[in-house]
């Protein structure tokens, strides 16, 4: 059976190639290129940068559909059904043959059930990010039809009953911690909601029976970007500004996390773009862990002396024997 897929398929996204690897990665490949490449495009490192706040959503992704075994296998079935440039058949202990992807033409569409979207847990279910099973199953054979042919099963709905989904943009700091939240919807409800722990971007929350007729109001969840942490993975990171002489002799400074200031230890001759670890100060993994806050320093000049802070940084110049130019130098090849 062939397929014309032009008109459904504009909006195909090659994952491997966002991520820039080759379809044969490793998941420890997937995971490294991403990291990179999420930190190039966070939209913390570019304010205002809309095509670098794009590019690290379509990483968002990318990455969760390659780092998992199984909607990597589906994507790549569906890639290769539908004769996308690149995209190979090959033996993979997740089967999907039984789906008729023709159903699922459009790209978009694919996606959203490929990462059960509409379909997250309830807000007190393991932090409200417990994945639940593929919306795929396989089709049912119909005995009244002949030949064999398959259809899905249609569900059975009230014809009064409808889910609807509404927006809820949160701070970092609220979405870190959870906790009860008033919210007012645009046909003017007012909720109260147990938000769960750990809220991420992209994120759907299912309050049940808050729909329209008795059915299900889905929230889609938007942190907001926030000015001083960006969030990559379940890692904080941040950059602490410190003082020449807190660099050369090293001190003890107060950083910020979202549990409040803690002390962090700057070893003697740290430089700008040296990375700290506060372990466990990073955003939640399951119930009982967290991930890591990453400290990149960086060294600060200051731009206004005191007459006193000219004299002494004078003296120090006079007789300081710190010449970091100096492979700079033995570098050069002479001139003929």
């Amino acid at each position: 059976m062939s397929h014309d897929n032009t008109a459904y398929m504009q909006n195909f996204r090659n994952y491997f190639e966002l991520l820039e690897v080759t379809q044969d990665a490793s998941l420890e490949e997937v995971k490294r290129s991403y990291r990179q490449l999420a930190r190039k495009y966070h939209p913390d490192l570019n304010p205002g940068d809309k095509q670098a706040e794009e590019q690290f959503k379509l990483l968002g992704e990318a990455y969760e559909v390659l780092s998992d075994p199984e909607k990597r296998s589906q994507y790549e079935e569906y890639s290769s059904f539908w004769k996308q440039k690149g995209f190979r058949k090959r033996v993979s202990k997740f089967s999907f043959n039984n789906i008729d992807f023709s159903d699922l033409g459009d790209f978009n569409t694919f996606v959203e059930q490929l990462l059960n979207r509409r379909s997250d847990a309830a807000p007190n279910s393991n932090n409200g990010r417990s994945p639940e099973p593929s919306p795929y199953r396989p089709r049912q054979t119909s005995p009244s039809q002949p030949n064999g042919s398959r259809r899905a099963p249609v569900p059975r709905t009230s014809s009064n009953r409808r889910d609807a989904e509404a927006s809820l943009t949160v701070p970092l700091e609220r979405a870190y911690a959870g906790g009860r939240e008033r919210i007012r919807l645009e046909d003017g409800r007012s909720l109260e909601v147990d938000m769960p722990a750990g809220m991420v971007t992209g994120q759907r929350i299912r309050l049940k029976g808050q729909g329209i007729g008795g059915g299900n109001l889905y929230l889609r969840i938007e942190v907001e970007p926030h000015p001083f942490f960006a969030l990559i993975e379940n890692d904080l990171h941040c950059r602490i500004p410190i003082t020449p002489s807190e660099a050369a002799l090293g001190s003890t400074i107060t950083v910020p996390t979202l549990e409040g200031p803690v002390q962090l230890a700057i070893p003697a001759g740290a430089q700008t773009g040296k990375r700290l670890r506060l372990a466990g100060r990073g955003y939640p993994i399951g119930r009982e862990r967290r991930g890591d806050q990453i400290v990149e320093i960086e060294v600060v000049v200051p731009q206004q002396l005191s007459d006193r802070e000219r004299a002494l940084y004078e003296k120090l110049q006079a007789i300081s024997t710190f010449t970091p130019r100096d492979q700079l130098y033995l570098q050069q090849t002479p001139l003929e």
